[in-house]
C-alpha cells in the first residue's frame, strides 16, 4: 500500500487552487510505475518523495511525463510533511532535479524559497497568436515561453486552439506557455495576472503555475518596481500567489487545503 494525499494547492478553500497528489515512499519505486501512478491519478502534478540528508528527494510526473519543475506540488508535499508526517517541523528541505528547495512554515500559509527562472525578449514563434487566438505584446523565451498582454481583461477572455498549441509547444521544445498582463480592472487587487497553458506535458491549462511565477515574478517586479507581489492565476479555478524577490531568489507564498487521503493498492498490477 502507498499512502496518497490529495490536496488543492494555492487555495484558501477546498476546490479552488491547483489539485496536487502526493505520495510519500520509503524508498524509491521504478519510475515506469510512478508514471503509471500519475497517470491513473489524472492530475496535472503528482509528487512522489523518500527521505534523502537532512530531508527529502522530491520528483514530480504529469500524466505523461517527468517534469523538472512544479511548484504547486511542491508547496502541497511540504504541507502533508509539516501537517501529518512530521509534525514537529517548521520547515522542509527538498533535493530536487532543479537544486535544493526549502519550504517554511508562515503563519497558516507556507513560504517557498526557489530559484528564478531567466527569460529573455524574443520574436513570438510563429503561429503563437493564432494558437492563443490573441497577440501578446511581448514574448520572452525562459523554460517556457511568457506571451506579455496589454491587459488582464485579454488574458481572461483567451480561447487556445489547444491543438494548435500543442504543436506549437513540441516544435518549441516541449514548452509550457504563460500568457500574462499586469492587473487591474476587474481584477485590481492583484500586481499581475497569468494563465498557463501546457499541452505537450498533458496539461491543457493548469489552474495555478508555481514555476511560472518564478519567471513572471521577477519580470513584473522590475516592470512594476516592487519586490513584493499578489499575482492572481485567473484560470477556471483560479488562485493568489504572493511573490518575494530577495536574495536572488523568488519566494511564492500560498495555502493549501486537504481533500482527500487514502492508500493506492497495487494488488493484481503488472509490477
Amino acid at each position: 500500500m502507498i499512502p496518497i494525499y490529495q490536496l488543492d494547492a494555492f487555495a484558501d478553500e477546498i476546490f479552488e487552487g491547483n489539485p496536487a497528489a502526493v505520495c510519500p515512499l520509503a524508498r524509491w519505486l521504478p519510475d515506469d510505475l510512478l508514471q503509471r501512478i500519475a497517470a491513473e491519478n489524472n492530475l496535472s502534478e503528482t509528487a512522489f518523495f523518500v527521505p534523502e540528508g537532512e530531508g527529502f528527494r522530491l520528483r514530480w510526473f504529469t500524466p505523461v511525463v517527468e517534469v523538472e519543475f512544479c511548484g504547486h506540488a511542491t508547496l502541497a508535499s511540504a504541507y502533508v510533511i509539516l501537517s501529518f508526517l512530521e509534525r514537529g517541523r517548521e520547515r522542509v528541505v527538498f533535493e530536487t532535479r532543479r537544486g535544493r528547495f526549502i519550504v517554511e512554515r508562515r503563519g497558516d500559509a507556507l513560504l517557498m524559497n526557489l530559484p528564478i527562472e531567466t527569460a529573455e525578449l524574443c520574436d513570438p514563434p510563429s503561429g503563437l497568436a493564432l494558437s492563443l487566438g490573441a497577440t501578446p505584446a511581448e514574448t520572452h523565451r525562459g523554460a517556457n515561453l511568457m506571451a506579455v498582454f496589454d491587459d488582464a481583461e485579454s488574458v481572461k477572455a483567451m480561447k487556445p486552439d489547444m491543438a494548435r498549441l500543442e504543436e506549437l509547444c513540441r516544435r518549441e521544445g516541449n514548452v509550457g506557455v504563460i500568457a500574462t498582463a499586469r492587473g487591474g480592472g476587474i481584477f485590481g487587487d492583484c500586481d499581475f495576472v497569468s494563465r498557463f497553458f501546457a499541452p505537450a506535458h498533458g496539461v491543457a491549462e493548469d489552474p495555478v503555475t508555481g514555476s511560472a511565477h518564478c519567471m513572471m515574478g521577477p519580470y513584473w517586479g522590475e516592470r512594476l518596481g516592487k519586490d513584493c507581489l499578489l499575482a492572481r492565476q485567473i484560470s477556471a479555478r483560479g488562485g493568489v500567489v504572493g511573490v518575494e524577490l530577495r536574495e536572488g531568489r523568488v519566494f511564492l507564498e500560498g495555502r493549501c487545503r486537504l481533500y482527500m487521503r487514502g492508500e493506492i493498492s497495487l494488488e493484481g498490477a503488472a509490477l
